[in-house]
């Protein structure tokens, strides 16, 4: 039986996108490995936000081809879509895929049945369809010929591709369901409004649908992830929001816990922040870019809030929930970024009731119009900056794990565990985003209520309570 792997970066989108591709695969018989060593085929879902994200494909790619060279290796993902050609140079790479075809990797893995090499080096997949791009980018892939590249104009899509669900996620116990990909946005920094495509929604009744089969495949708790999820449903006919499709979930599908990803603060209105009050089946947690605490780099960026706006809605939150997790995206060194600019940050995220922090180094992505603002920001300041930021977040972080002691929270146990000084234990998250470790092994996908009696090496720690 032919064997696949799927080396997965960035987003929870991206995640849905390869839990969609290894259901289809499971589907045509193939068999999931160990790791990439193993494997005939390897999948690598890629991000490419920074850089930084851009190079950690580079090197997982290299790594896999030097450690399975047998093995065929298909790049997707955002870097797929953003330059495809790049990725095509690399050694061991048969296809890239850009995520306008990523429906399409199925088959083509189908198609690239193991054959001799006389037979490899002559073969040529011809792939057809409307708006794609499929073409020998000229890079000997381990002597099977040109690397091949699927790639097609993303911005014309209108429908969100989602591959259905069959009998749950295989064999993950928090799985993801993308209910909207795309931008509509044009923050200054951010190419994804390019590899993603315009905002697309996933109808609420496909919706409901997809969420009850995976309720039915015994997942307890279920993610809704999207590129910008504040915008959902307002390409549908008729024009629907996100609030809604949630209280159709909660009244139509028996799911123990919805969590919602990333949102927009400005989609983060008092009605949505009541509902996840009136609702103990709505995780307590949002997370909200922020990006800056600058007016002045706010408007740079294209944002549309200022550092005001924000802090109104992250107290909303702790007035309707006391309780929630609330995190943020930070983007250190934006060009122009002052002294100033960088204190009025720190400042922000020092007074506002943050959780965490996602700190971000500012990198210039080809395209957008960051990219060619002069007044760039040097390394030193860069890397010194998002370093305080880190170091805040840690602060934050650990403030609110230490207001957790004491407390009884329900948790779902992950499938990790370990061992300390202290015995055995298995990992788990709150419904506030909380990493707990909790006494004993259990399986994983169970609920416990759990009492919070401390923190050890930056987890919170407890004992089960209640089944």
């Amino acid at each position: 039986m032919a064997t696949f792997f799927i080396e997965q970066f960035g987003c929870r989108a991206t995640q849905a996108d390869a839990a969609a591709i290894e259901r289809q695969l499971l589907e045509r018989g193939y068999a999931v490995s160990a790791d990439a060593n193993s494997a005939d085929v390897i999948v690598v879902n890629t991000c490419t936000v920074t850089a930084a994200a851009d190079s950690q494909a580079r090197r997982a790619i290299d790594s896999i081809h030097r450690g399975n060279p047998d093995a065929r290796i298909v790049v997707t993902g955002c870097y797929a879509q953003r330059s495809p050609e790049e990725l095509a140079k690399l050694r061991g790479v048969s296809w890239v895929v850009g995520n306008s075809h990523k429906p399409e990797i199925p088959r083509l893995i189908q198609q690239m049945a193991p054959v001799s090499p006389v037979e490899d080096s002559r073969r040529f997949v011809s792939i057809s369809g409307v708006g794609s791009k499929t073409h020998s980018a000229g890079a000997i892939s381990h002597d099977r010929g040109p690397a091949q590249i699927m790639t097609g104009d993303i911005s014309q899509q209108r429908e969100l591709m989602v591959a259905p669900v069959e009998g749950g996620e295989a064999g993950h116990t928090r799985p993801v369901l993308k209910i909207q990909d795309g931008c509509d946005k044009r923050c200054a920094y951010c190419v994804i409004p390019h590899v993603r495509g315009r905002s697309r929604s996933l109808a609420p009744d496909r919706a409901i649908s997809e969420l009850r089969k995976l309720a039915e495949g015994g997942a307890r708790e279920v993610v809704l992830s999207g590129i910008d999820i504040g915008n959902y449903g307002r390409d549908l006919a008729p024009r629907t929001n996100l609030g809604d499709l949630l209280r159709r979930m909660l009244d139509e599908a028996p799911i123990e816990r919805l969590r919602v990803s990333s949102i927009e603060p400005i989609d983060v209105s008092e009605d949505l922040i009541a509902l996840f009050a009136a609702s103990d089946r709505l995780a307590r947690h949002f997370h909200m870019p922020l990006q800056s605490g600058s007016d002045r780099v706010l408007a740079a960026m294209h944002r549309w809030y200022r550092a005001e706006h924000y802090a109104r809605r992250a107290e909303l939150v702790r007035e309707w929930l006391p309780d929630a997790g609330i995190g943020a995206d930070v983007i250190a060194g934006f060009p122009g970024e002052t002294e100033e600019d960088h204190r009025a940050t720190l400042a922000l995220i020092e007074r506002l009731p943050l959780t965490y922090l996602h700190v971000f180094s500012f990198s210039p992505r080809p395209g957008t119009p960051a990219a060619d603002l002069s007044d760039p920001v040097p390394d030193a300041d860069i890397l010194g900056r998002a370093r305080e930021l880190r170091g805040l977040g840690e602060k934050k972080k650990e403030a609110f794990h230490s207001a957790q002691i004491g407390r009884t929270m329900r948790v779902l146990t992950l499938n990790r565990g370990g061992e300390d000084s202290f015995g055995k234990w298995t990992r788990a998250v709150s419904g506030n985003y909380l990493d707990v470790r909790v006494s004993g092994v259990w399986s994983a996908n169970k609920s416990l209520d759990i009492e919070i009696d401390g923190v050890r090496d930056g987890h919170l720690t407890g004992a089960a309570v209640s089944i």
